[in-house]
This record gives C-alpha cells, sequence and structure tokens, in this order.
C-alpha cells in the first residue's frame, strides 16, 4: 500500500511516501501554507491507502500547543480524506533528518531547504517499521 507522509511545519510541510511494496520511502516536493484540503488532494492524485502525519509531542510524550495545533489539522484532514490518517509520534525526526542531510555534505542552506522533507522520510521509516 503506498503511504503517504507529511510534516506539518507552520510554513513549510515536508512529504514523502512509500512504494506500494512499503519498502521505500520517496521524496515529495515541499509545499507553502498547507491546507488539510491539499493534502487530502495530494493523498489522493498520489493514490496514498493511508496518510501519516507527524505529531510533535513534547520529549516528555504530553501535547503541547505544536502537537495541539497538528491534532487540530488531523481533525479536518480526516473530514476531506477517503483514507486513513494516523498521527506519528515524530520526536527528534527533524534532528535525524538534519543528521542525514548534514552526511550527505549539504550546506546550511541546502539542509534548511530540504529539512521538511528529511523529517517527512524520518517518519514514513518509522512507520513501516513498526510492529504489525
Amino acid at each position: 500500500m503506498i503511504i503517504l507522509a507529511v510534516d506539518l511545519g507552520t510554513k513549510r510541510t515536508g512529504f514523502a511516501m512509500c512504494d506500494p511494496q512499503e519498502k521505500m520511502a520517496l521524496a515529495l516536493p515541499t509545499l507553502v501554507d498547507v491546507t488539510p484540503v491539499d493534502v487530502a488532494v495530494l493523498a489522493q492524485e498520489r493514490g496514498a491507502g493511508e496518510v501519516v502525519v507527524g505529531l510533535p509531542l513534547n520529549m516528555d510524550g504530553t501535547v503541547g500547543p505544536s502537537a495541539r495545533r497538528v491534532l487540530d489539522f488531523i481533525d479536518e484532514l480526516q473530514i476531506h480524506c477517503t483514507v486513513p490518517v494516523v498521527p506519528w509520534d515524530e520526536r527528534l525526526s527533524t534532528a535525524e533528518g538534519q543528521t542525514r542531510l548534514r552526511e550527505q555534505g549539504l550546506d546550511r542552506k541546502d539542509r534548511h531547504r530540504r529539512a521538511d522533507v528529511a523529517a517527512a522520510i524520518v517518519i514514513l521509516e518509522s512507520y513501516l517499521r513498526r510492529p504489525r
């Protein structure tokens, strides 16, 4: 099944999707000022059977303002989306994405430009590794 992963930012939103065999995470273009309708349309266009949205919990696992904003976004996304929408703990996904970009030798400007997509890939990879 194709799964669409979303790293919702306040300005830019990163996306990744997996192949139908759920073996590989692929980067998609970053979008600016994304709405739940935009994500639902993207999921439909890409043939996603599920949407995973990174949930930025506090390090102690509690829901802070950022996570509350994402949960509100998910609530609205579920109204517009015809496939399941799954919140997924994204703690440290941005840091892991930054580390991967740094290891690729990208300069700060390129790392900044690709940070949201890198985080979406980390979110998707962790979701694909989940026990079923």
